[in-house]
């Protein structure tokens, strides 16, 4: 066989080699589905979308899926971000295959600034929220002593009674199974060695919990600016986070995303040095869903 023959050969298998790869990678895109929708729950790698024609579905997160924030005026840039994001009451859009009629596993998810913003908005409120329901509920069930003899009072008070019951059900989804609070110095955002091995046994004691998350939030005093403050308890929560993630080997999928609370939120009276110190913190709580805890 001659030298032109040979390349003849080559280049025809080349072109064929070309054509399978551009067909296999029309069937993947064909495979891939679009869907929007809102996080309803979230476990670890999966989580449950609401989506937009009302019904749920699973989605599988992996280590290869993309999560990203739209950018700019027509949202065509994304700013890559971490999976931690991806909190309940979340809006996002995902491609994705499916694996079964009701489960996918995600390609790409993004979302909004604003809509991650409201999302961390809900949750920070949640805890405010609760102890006002837990109110609202102690001052019906005094109505409902007071008012024995009317009957018919007592039905209407305890029918406010359940529904103020049903909303702190839906507000309040998770137990509070452990907690470490890290205290700083004055303006410094380094986590005293101290507090290393407190945050690698509540790391520990985490992944014994079926469905644990773990949530970071960080705090500061009032002294300073709010702005320098909000900055300083961001880079706070940070600090611990990275040390569950680097030394706990904390996976990145059970971490719920750091909150900077900055002055909100005071433990101790702004006005004392004692004060300052107490409101200078980041606090690690274990969560474990009440769904997963057959609650």
């Amino acid at each position: 066989m001659n030298e032109f023959n040979l390349l003849r050969i080559a280049h025809a298998a080349s072109v064929s080699l070309i054509g399978l790869a551009l067909l296999t990678m029309a069937v993947a895109a064909q495979n891939i589905r679009k869907f929007e929708g809102l996080i309803k729950a979230r476990n670890g790698d999966t989580m449950i979308l609401q989506t937009s024609d009302s019904r749920e579905l699973v989605v599988v997160l992996t280590d290869d899926t993309q999560v990203g924030q739209e950018q700019g005026l027509f949202k065509a840039r994304r700013k890559e971000m971490s999976m931690a994001a991806l909190i309940p009451g979340l809006r996002v859009k995902l491609e994705a295959t499916y694996d079964t009629p009701d489960r996918v596993v995600a390609k790409s998810v993004s979302f909004k600034g604003d809509d991650l913003e409201q999302a961390q908005k809900i949750e920070a409120g949640m805890h405010e929220t609760k102890a006002e329901l837990e109110k609202q509920n102690a001052e019906l069930k005094a109505q409902n002593e007071a008012l024995q003899q009317h009957q018919q009072q007592i039905a209407a008070n305890q029918a406010a009674i359940d529904a103020a019951t049903a909303r702190f059900g839906q507000l309040d989804e998770y137990y509070i199974l452990d907690e470490v609070t890290v205290y700083f110095a004055n303006g410094k955002v380094n986590v005293d060695p101290k507090y290393t091995s407190q945050l690698l046994a509540l790391a520990e004691k985490a992944k014994t919990v079926n469905g644990y998350m773990i949530e970071v939030k960080g705090y500061a005093s009032s002294v300073g600016s709010a702005a320098l403050n909000q900055q300083l308890s961001e880079d706070r929560a940070d600090a611990v986070t990275s040390i569950l993630l680097q030394q706990g080997n904390v996976p990145l999928t059970r971490m719920l995303a750091p909150g900077a609370m900055g002055e909100s939120h005071p433990v101790g009276n702004n006005e004392t040095e004692q004060g300052q110190a107490e409101n200078r913190r980041v606090v690690v709580r274990v969560l474990q869903n009440k769904a997963i805890a057959g609650v």
